[in-house]
């Protein structure tokens, strides 16, 4: 799975960081260093050089000439400043050694971003990032001794989840039948099994764990789960997969990135746990009515704590819950309206909301895997109350 490393060369020039000939080095402008750091969060905490987000923000006019000199001398010796690897964090941030950003083998990805296209200067770059990374634990005022690693991936960092994504960039299903969804370090095998025969599933997982250990990636298998999906009136008893010499065991429901799964795709499970946690955090709102807090904070709250839970995912689930799993989720809404004493939208319309929205970034998004069926006509079905959308596929088979 893996490339020759003598296709690549780029070893040389990394020890000796020097970029090759007609190797074009990364420029950043300053214009683009400003606008960074113009969209700068204020309210998140500051880095480990102790510099609020407020100050980039609002002296970004001032600071991004220096920045861009700083960045453009790092990127063309390609060499990442020591000072900035640095890395602190705190013993109740559990860190599982076995995850994947930790597993990470530095020469292993720069091989997969060469065969990618990505110049050797940036790859130089990268490579010099994730190795002699001081790290250290920090508890209350005293600090550990400092350990420097060069394997993995700095957790926190928004360029790790990136670079997990590309070292795992051709892990594609083998047989049609099969489907392998990737989110980040989140990998689900989708399989279609028709007249009994497992085969090809089977086959799908034992080739996903074996490019796993390619890459240096463990499979947690006691976190594994596997549930199955059978309408049919006759069941019969499914067989565990086993992935090395132990069972993965089945469940009735998941957990897929914040949505609850059921093996009978309802959605009774996923608005209860909305509901619990939306009615936690309304004692919260009753606290801050109670605590004579101006008007227009509570609404603000309420959007920002409640309204974004019940709307969360909103798009995939509400479409086929049922009418009692709405009125459920509506009664958190008007909870919420005589206690903000404002008529917030309603769980439909943050629905709707949502669909329109999604839509519109569907259509501006011309990379978007369903930019290209936002032109195909909808036909209606026999009752006139729903649209479906036909879609051709091989062999003759329409989906909808």
């Amino acid at each position: 799975m893996l490339g020759s490393r003598h296709s690549i060369g780029y070893s040389v020039a990394a020890r000796k960081n020097i970029p090759p000939p007609n190797d074009q080095v990364l420029c950043l402008s300053t214009a683009d260093v400003k606008r960074t750091l113009c969209r700068v969060n204020p309210l998140k905490s500051a880095g480990p050089d102790n510099i609020p987000g407020r100050v980039l923000r609002e002296c970004a006019e001032q600071l991004a000439d220096v920045f861009t000199d700083i960045f453009n001398i790092s990127l063309s010796s390609t060499i990442f400043p020591t000072c900035l690897k640095v890395y602190s964090f705190l013993p109740r941030l559990v860190v599982d050694f076995s995850s994947a950003f930790n597993t990470i083998i530095p020469q292993h990805l720069i091989e997969k971003l060469s065969l990618l296209g990505l110049n050797t200067s940036l790859c130089n770059w990268i490579l010099d990032f994730l190795t002699g990374r001081p790290q250290s634990v920090w508890i209350g005022n005293s600090i550990s001794s400092t350990t420097t690693l060069s394997t993995g991936a700095p957790q926190g960092c928004v360029l790790s989840p990136l670079l997990f994504t590309l070292l795992t960039h051709n892990c594609a299903a083998m047989h049609s039948s099969n489907h392998i969804i990737k989110f980040t370090d989140d990998t689900t095998v989708v399989g279609l099994i028709s007249k009994n025969d497992e085969s090809a599933y089977r086959e799908e997982v034992q080739w996903l764990t074996a490019g796993c250990r390619a890459n240096n990636l463990s499979l947690n298998i006691d976190k594994t789960k596997e549930m199955v999906v059978d309408f049919r009136r006759a069941q019969s008893d499914h067989s565990p997969l086993n992935i090395d010499r132990s069972s993965v065991e089945i469940v009735k429901s998941t957990k897929f990135l914040g949505v609850h799964l059921a093996e009978n795709f309802t959605w009774t499970l996923n608005t209860s746990s909305i509901t619990k946690k939306a009615q936690q955090r309304l004692y919260f709102l009753r606290r801050l009515r109670k605590a004579h807090l101006p008007p227009p904070i509570l609404p603000v709250f309420y959007r920002g704590t409640i309204e974004s839970v019940l709307s969360s995912c909103i798009t995939a689930w509400f479409g086929n819950c049922t009418v009692s799993d709405r009125k459920t989720l509506q009664r958190i809404v008007r909870t919420a309206e005589k206690i903000i004493g404002v008529s917030p939208p309603s769980i439909t319309e943050m629905y709707t909301t949502c669909c329109i929205h999604k839509a519109n970034s569907i259509v501006d998004d011309p990379i978007h895997p369903s930019h290209t069926h936002t032109h195909t006509p909808l036909t209606l079905l026999p009752s006139g109350k729903r649209a479906v959308l036909e879609l051709s596929g091989d062999e003759g088979q329409v989906w909808r």
